[in-house]
């Protein structure tokens, strides 16, 4: 019990320390964007695209009639997503109040680009197409068309990496606990480890 408790503390002050260092609004990008422009994407349209991810960035990576600005949208879709751990934060796409909404923002309209972009190649049109439509009929019986949260007007461009809020994350209750407990079981699977280690040496 004791051994838990302070792994807990240890996580917590590791946690905090690191969000003390962080910006707030994380940014790579300074001054003027020299990198591809990315259209702004709704809160509403994040819930669908999120679930529809997988299939549209599979359906990109298998593309071959590709041009270089498809190709550097579909990075830096996957490189936001994983900065953006991998959409695996609670509440990252669905609550605004979330360190992790706005960079969710980022990934989620950038596979909304590769998506409309795939409507005009010849490989790629007829699934394009079907997803585009599995997806307005989803919104359209979810209610979501009129969602609307702080960042639903931003766009984003290739050349400027969205980073969460990490100074955000002591504010925000389930990031705090989700990432509190990954720090715990590293701490422990690293002290198991070493314990491991010890038994077997000679």
């Amino acid at each position: 019990m004791i051994f838990r408790h302070s792994i807990f503390l240890l996580s917590l002050l590791a946690l905090l320390l690191f969000c003390s260092v962080a910006k707030a609004h994380q940014r790579s990008g300074n001054g003027p964007h020299t990198g591809i422009a990315i259209a702004e994407i709704s809160h509403g349209e994040m819930i669908m695209f999120a679930e529809y991810r997988d299939r549209i960035i599979g359906l990109a990576a298998r593309a071959t009639d590709t041009t270089e600005p498809f190709r550097r949208v579909l990075n830096y879709a996957q490189i936001q997503h994983a900065y953006c751990l991998w959409g695996k934060m609670p509440g990252g796409v669905t609550d605004e109040a979330s360190p992790f909404n706005e960079c969710s923002h980022a990934y989620l309209a950038a596979t909304k680009a590769v998506l409309l972009s795939m409507r005009s190649m010849g490989g790629e049109a007829v699934e394009a197409e079907a997803i585009v439509s599995a997806i307005d009929a989803g919104m359209v019986l979810r209610g979501l068309a009129l969602i609307t949260c702080e960042f639903s007007g931003e766009a984003f461009n290739t050349a400027d990496i969205v980073r969460p809020s990490w100074s955000a994350v002591p504010r925000h209750p389930a990031s705090l606990a989700t990432l509190t407990a990954l720090a715990a079981a590293l701490l422990a699977a690293l002290y198991g480890g070493r314990r491991l280690l010890r038994r077997i040496a000679p």
